[in-house]
């Protein structure tokens, strides 16, 4: 049996664009991505807490060092520019590893420098 537990989080990003053109997903600054474990194309939820609005898509690696996070596509109607958002994703684990397991969460700054 394994069980599912938070693995990375963004927690209280701000939006930097929404691009209602491009086919979906968000795009991440690279950098906030390696600082909280999060991988290309890896499968992720996404709430905003402006308006209460929840999405599951998968991360595009953004430009390294530039802020970036974008939401794209259909997500671009219930994310704006400014809204802040928490970035969650999971893994699947044995009681056992969950026992020993810690998230890795980061707290970006108004810039969404970490």
């Amino acid at each position: 049996m394994t069980i599912k537990l938070l693995k990375s989080k963004i927690h209280c990003a701000t939006v930097t664009e929404a691009n209602l053109q491009y086919m979906g997903s968000i795009t991440i600054d690279s950098l906030l991505m390696e600082a909280c474990g999060l991988v290309a194309h890896e499968h992720v939820h996404v709430v905003n807490n402006n308006n209460g609005e929840r999405i599951e898509t998968y991360v595009i690696p953004g430009d390294r060092g530039s802020g970036c996070i974008c939401l794209n596509g259909a997500a671009a109607r219930r994310f704006q520019p400014g809204d802040v958002v928490i970035i969650m994703s999971y893994a699947d684990m044995t009681p056992e590893e969950a026992a020993q397991w810690k998230p890795r969460v980061i707290f970006p700054d108004e810039n969404n420098r970490v």
